[in-house]
């Protein structure tokens, strides 16, 4: 069975991003889909550093936190739907410090042919400026980014709120059941001898010569 990842980047645990991935994981249900929720909390998220010591040591160099427990982890997930409240008419830094160590830390190897969505929750605006942002991180790594009948978000200023907004719950369910499908798409192609591509050594062109 296919495992997804479900990563709250809010500090409320159960405010509106909660709620979205919560309507997401019932909806994986439904089509045998297995998922798992990781809550990053409230303590403070180191940012990367740029030091380069997880390309020499395999993993980042600062283990304080779940980074390195999920980049060690990456191949048990068919996929990853990241969550994140908005701020200031982007994603909060809580997510993309945790983003930006566990996706280069890991290596570009471990993300391709992974699914990944995105799902930004605001009382009012600045979520397609916040998803944008997040699907950054999919369409740099070879990953299949996967959308709905609408940008994933929701709306609402709480839990309760964000229980109200019909579209925006049944956006949740349309990105689960799209999930689900492409990912039993990929399997059947896999049984079927249909592989992954195999890309090119990396060319990395210096702008400044």
């Amino acid at each position: 069975m296919s495992k997804i990842l479900l990563v709250n980047g809010s500090p409320n645990e159960y405010g509106c991003c909660g709620t979205a991935l919560e309507e997401i994981a019932n909806e994986f249900a439904k089509n045998e889909v297995e998922t798992e929720t990781l809550w990053l909390g409230k303590k403070p998220m180191q940012d990367c550093i740029a030091c380069f010591q997880c390309k020499t040591k395999g993993k980042c160099v600062f283990d304080d936190d779940p980074v390195n427990d999920i980049a060690a982890r990456a191949d048990e997930f068919a996929g990853f739907i990241f969550a994140s409240p908005v701020y200031y008419g982007g994603p909060n830094g809580r997510l993309t410090s945790f983003m930006d160590r566990l996706i280069f830390s890991a290596g570009d190897e471990k993300w391709a042919g992974k699914l990944a969505a995105s799902v930004v929750s605001c009382r009012r605006a600045g979520a397609t400026e916040a998803f944008e942002r997040l699907n950054q991180y999919y369409l740099m790594t070879n990953m299949i980014a996967v959308g709905s009948q609408y940008w994933n978000n929701i709306h609402g200023g709480t839990a309760e709120d964000a229980k109200k907004d019909a579209e925006g719950l049944q956006t949740m369910r349309t990105l689960a059941k799209n999930m689900s499908w492409l990912l039993k798409s990929i399997e059947a192609g896999r049984a079927n001898g249909v592989t992954f591509p195999e890309y090119e050594e990396h060319i990395y062109t210096n702008f400044i010569q």
